[in-house]
């Protein structure tokens, strides 16, 4: 049940995000369409953060410890723009215009998921 939530959670948070930064958009045919390419890519952003992040903590952190963290949001942005790569694999109607865009949409949606995680906690919180 708490990966439901996650994933429920990034996805709200993602079009949130859709609809706050400019250059981050979900062109669906309908709001049906629109709603389940949003769910798809907060699956993929869950398991890019799953699978490369802790492998760039790993390998760079030197970079984080000399830009305090700073260079956190590097890495945010990036792996936002290389989930925007892989949803074109699969010819979803998401895209990020640029580095800019993903710079601003990953701290959206950094920000936003942690208000909908107060608010809302999964299961493994109430334990």
């Amino acid at each position: 049940m708490g990966f439901l939530i996650r994933l429920a959670t990034t996805a709200v948070a993602l079009w949130i995000t859709t609809l706050i930064v400019p250059g981050v958009e979900v062109t669906g045919r309908s709001g049906y369409h629109s709603a389940l390419t949003l769910v798809i890519v907060a699956l993929i952003f869950g398991v890019v953060n799953a699978v490369v992040k802790p492998f760039i903590k790993v390998v760079g952190c030197v970079f984080y410890l000399l830009t305090l963290g700073l260079f956190a949001l590097v890495v945010n942005a990036l792996l936002f723009l290389l989930t925007d790569w892989i949803a074109r694999l699969f010819d979803l109607p998401f895209h990020i215009e640029g580095f800019w865009a993903a710079f601003w949409g990953a701290i959206v949606m950094a920000v936003v998921t942690w208000l909908i995680s107060v608010a809302v906690p999964d299961s493994a919180d109430r334990r």
